[in-house]
């Protein structure tokens, strides 16, 4: 079993590296002499969902992240891709009193991403933060859901999320209002989305699937009113990944009958898919129907992009079948530089990007929106995403 957690902190420059062996321990000892060992809770099988309390933070594991990611559209045409992501991560041990009021507690940390794709123009922004809740910069609540990075938040109003994000520059804000068209989709089988076969290398999984959304997207300080979907991830675990997986590739399809479709494949060092890779099929009605590895085919079409940045190279399109569903379509990128390369809080390279599916469905022709997120593809690592 791995012991890896998938942010651990460089004391020397305060950011977060994909390392085996957590530092985070060493940081609470010497800031807090008085720490004691906290062991975090395992994501089981059994777990039940209540909704909408779990939309807010889970501290007793050791990380959790809230993903959205989205299409938006403006009047004239204009298409524009979406990502805005909050991690937690929990430290290995805890103060003896936890609700202590020290406003330098390093209990948790708290990194964010926001990246925009520009269809258009086919350009890719995005921006990073890393803090922790000292004087209240970041954090999570646990009463409802209100998790936030400085000025980057996503909060619960009523039956509506509002996601608000902007870059240092102030040239790409984003200022969204979501609404659920579906229950939460729950991934896996019995409360668990399990990532390898050691007991507790699994999450919490659940998304809300499609979301419709409205609001305002700052371009170069002026304000530009977008409508378009969203999805949104949110996942809460303790020792997800096993040593000898390398990476994943995660997809996520709104189709325009109504129906979504979430795959990952979990990459192992030797290059074969972990057999716990899986998916869920979501019906026009919102029922979910989850998927084994047997049950979907993913073939890369052998087009690639490699980074000029960290050289990582990253397969460009995908060949994806449900025979269950008799559902054949293919992935392709809107463009292909959407890598971020998060040297400034989690310190590693991934690909997550604006894509779009084509192909049939019972024989008749299906479109659809999709994000896809590798990790792995560069030397600098993985993420903690899954």
């Amino acid at each position: 079993m791995s012991t890896r957690s998938p942010f651990n902190i460089n004391l020397k420059t305060g950011t977060l590296k994909p390392l085996s062996i957590s530092l985070l321990a060493l940081l609470m000892l010497a800031f807090i002499p008085l720490a004691l060992a906290f062991q975090y809770q395992s994501a089981l099988p059994g777990y039940t969902y209540h909704f909408p309390q779990d939309h807010a933070s889970h501290p007793s594991y050791k990380t959790e992240w809230w993903y959205y990611t989205g299409h938006l559209k403006t009047a004239q045409g204009k298409r524009y891709g979406y990502e805005l992501t909050f991690f937690r991560v929990g430290s290995d041990a805890k103060q003896v009193q936890p609700k202590s009021t020290n406003p330098w507690n390093t209990n948790n940390l708290y990194a964010a991403h926001f990246a925009l794709s520009d269809e258009n123009n086919r350009q890719f922004h995005y921006s990073e933060k890393l803090n922790r809740a000292g004087l209240n910069v970041a954090g999570a609540r646990t009463d409802t859901y209100y998790t936030w990075n400085e000025l980057w938040s996503v909060e619960q109003l009523g039956d509506k999320m509002l996601l608000r994000a902007d870059s240092p520059d102030g040239k790409q804000d984003i200022h969204l209002l979501l609404s659920s068209e579906k229950a939460p989709v729950i991934h896996g089988l019995n409360g668990v989305s399990q990532k390898a076969s050691c007991k507790g290398c699994a999450s919490h999984y659940y998304s809300l699937t499609r979301l419709k959304t409205e609001g305002v997207l700052f371009l170069d300080g002026k304000a530009t009113p977008v409508t378009g979907l969203s999805w949104m991830d949110h996942e809460f675990g303790s020792n997800q990944l096993a040593a000898n997986q390398k990476g994943w590739d995660w997809f996520s399809v709104q189709f325009n009958d109504n129906t979504e479709l979430m795959l990952y494949l979990l990459r192992q060092d030797n290059g074969a898919i972990d057999p716990n890779s899986s998916g869920t099929w979501v019906d026009l009605n919102g029922e979910s129907h989850h998927l084994t590895l047997n049950d979907f085919t993913v073939k890369t079409t052998g087009q690639s992009w490699t980074s000029p940045a960290t050289k990582g190279k990253y397969p460009m399109g995908w060949q994806v079948s449900v025979p269950s569903q008799r559902l054949n379509f293919s992935v392709t990128p809107a463009f292909q530089n959407q890598e971020l390369f998060t040297k400034g809080s989690t310190g590693v390279a991934y690909w997550e990007g604006s894509a779009i599916a084509q192909g049939s469905r019972y024989g008749k022709p299906i479109t659809g929106q999709a994000y896809v997120e590798m990790t792995g593809y560069a030397a600098q690592g993985v993420k903690g995403k899954l």
